[in-house]
């Protein structure tokens, strides 16, 4: 393929599927240019180095986060939906987890999320500090639910790399970490009412729970503040 037919639009198109089927370390010019049919100094043309197309395939995809219309929502469901939507995109790309600890990241995709957030708690009530504290607390919240299904995603393609039977050594580990767990009492009570290799997960719901607690927070705090300047 000529240089000139590439772009950098397709360029981090291309790299944002080879990151979801490979992570972060799968990434590298030479297979992103195979995978566009190009050489990999036709791909250095458009981006200089693997950094920048990581941040740029990292920007990218916060353009998929849904966010809700403040004009015809309220700010506890507009601050739901948007938490969600950040979830479900995390999900769907688990190396950006992984990119925030290894790569600078920012780009308008990402401040339009952010900026929104702040819009959401300032209609909540919250003076402009507060909606600063109240969205980090919920983008560290979103961000800590999704690191356990992205680690989970890295450690079976290394796993699959480096053995043939990626799935018994994990089946082995969690006999060893059933076996471990019941010499502990509330975990021991665990295992005797959940499968051995279901003990250890993520309760269903635990997201939803979470999220639902930090806004019922949020709210007690914002009617609290209210009636004591009333008061």
């Amino acid at each position: 393929m000529p240089r000139d037919t590439l772009t950098a639009d397709r360029i981090v198109r291309a790299a944002i599927e080879l990151l979801d089927k490979e992570g972060l370390d799968g990434l590298n010019m030479r297979s992103l240019a195979k995978q566009l049919g190009s050489a990999a100094t036709a791909v250095y043309w458009h981006i200089k180095t693997k950094d920048d197309l990581v941040r740029l395939a990292g920007d990218a995809i916060w353009h998929e986060v849904e966010l809700p219309d403040l004009g015809t929502t309220d700010w506890r469901t507009a601050a739901a939906a948007q938490a969600g939507g950040m979830h479900a995109m995390l999900t769907r790309h688990p190396w950006l987890v992984q990119a925030f600890s290894s790569h600078l990241l920012y780009g308008p995709g990402q401040a339009r999320y952010h900026d929104l957030s702040l819009a959401v708690y300032e209609k909540a009530g919250f003076t402009a500090d507060a909606a600063d504290r109240a969205a980090a607390t919920v983008f560290t919240f979103v961000l800590g639910n999704a690191l356990g299904p992205a680690a989970q995603v890295s450690l079976n393609r290394r796993l699959s790399r480096n053995s043939a039977d990626a799935e018994q050594l994990v089946a082995d580990a969690m006999t060893r970490a059933a076996e471990t767990a019941r010499h502990f009492p509330h975990l021991r009570e665990r295992l005797d009412t959940a499968a051995a290799e279901d003990y250890a997960a993520t309760p269903d719901g635990t997201f939803e729970f979470g999220l639902q607690s930090l806004l019922d927070s949020f709210e007690a705090r914002i009617a609290a503040e209210g009636a004591g300047r009333r008061g």
